[in-house]
């Protein structure tokens, strides 16, 4: 398996990308089925989108990993928008500049999004028709998430008191201030546990600890990221998938499922929602005992889907 940096354009703003390409295919142009690998919120390529994007090369398959925009090493002003129309758009360019690449049959491209580009990912598939067959692992959707919380219950009055937030940092930047950050972890696990149980303190150990932290992940987001989110609903897009299939992968502790059974709920064409046994929503991030029978499933599902 060979790994290459690469770059291409989304709507103007350059995207930093890991392009993987399967032993057989280095240096030689057969065309092959590939995948675009999204990272989770506040991720960065090098995480678990760069361990699925390398597992499912050694699986056969020429596979894309890139840095969201205004993330990452990935260009564009200010750091850490999540801005959810870019993030759609950054699938289709990425779909684009796969289309490109000679190892790559471009009838044979399926999107696979882990956690929030799970939800970008399905958006993403409803609107382009180049894309044959979309997976998502932990499907999470940004706005469902800010708005609800990661297990649904969030009382409404903590995204009121956020836009009131952003509206404040809004008028800030309009004065010549500094509109600070929304950060997205406390100082510890402990303080994270408090806050969102056993998934606050397993997201804390990922991104902030020794787990899976990775000095690019920036773990904040621009304060108008949240009220981006307040208008966003990718799941609209999920009816426009079908005939095309889905294939949604889930850790069966994971609290964020109800996010990916609303999806599966919206799907009009073949769809399947598929647990894996013990994991949680983080644990299908970088723990192999969950990822290995996560990847299998993903090999069948694109092999199947991803032919001629």
């Amino acid at each position: 398996m060979a790994r290459t940096r690469v770059s291409f354009d989304s709507a103007g703003i350059e995207i930093a990308a890991h392009l993987y390409l399967p032993d057989s295919e280095a240096g030689v142009s057969v065309p092959r089925p590939a995948l675009v690998v999204g990272h989770p919120g506040t991720g960065v390529k090098e995480q678990t989108s760069g361990t699925y994007a390398q597992l499912m090369a050694e699986r056969g398959f020429v596979t894309l990993a890139f840095d969201a925009a205004y993330q990452g090493e990935s260009g564009g002003l200010p750091r850490g928008l999540e801005d959810p129309a870019q993030r759609i758009e950054d699938f289709k360019a990425a779909v684009s500049y796969l289309s490109t690449r000679e190892e790559v049959d471009a009838e044979q491209i399926g999107l696979l999004g882990i956690c929030a580009s799970g939800g970008y990912s399905l958006a993403a598939t409803g609107g382009d028709h180049r894309v044959k067959a979309v997976a998502t692992v932990s499907t999470a959707e940004p706005a469902r998430q800010f708005r609800f919380g990661a297990d649904g219950s969030q009382d409404p009055a903590v995204f009121q008191a956020l836009l009131d937030a952003a509206a404040q940092a809004r008028t800030r930047a309009a004065r010549g201030e500094d509109p600070g950050v929304l950060t997205m972890f406390p100082a510890t696990a402990e303080e994270a546990g408090v806050l969102g149980g056993e998934h606050g303190i397993e997201g804390w150990e990922y991104y902030c600890g020794a787990r899976g932290y990775h000095e690019r992940s920036a773990k904040f987001l621009t304060w108008d990221s949240v009220d981006k989110m307040a208008s966003s609903d990718v799941f609209r897009s999920v009816p426009l998938i079908g005939p095309r299939p889905i294939l949604q992968i889930i850790g069966e502790r994971a609290v964020t499922a109800w996010m990916a059974v609303e999806a599966h709920q919206a799907a009009t064409g073949p769809k399947e929602l598929h647990r894996i046994s013990g994991a949680s929503h983080v644990d299908l991030y970088d723990k192999r005992e969950y990822i290995d029978p996560a990847i299998d499933k993903l090999t069948d599902y694109f092999t199947t889907h991803l032919t001629k």
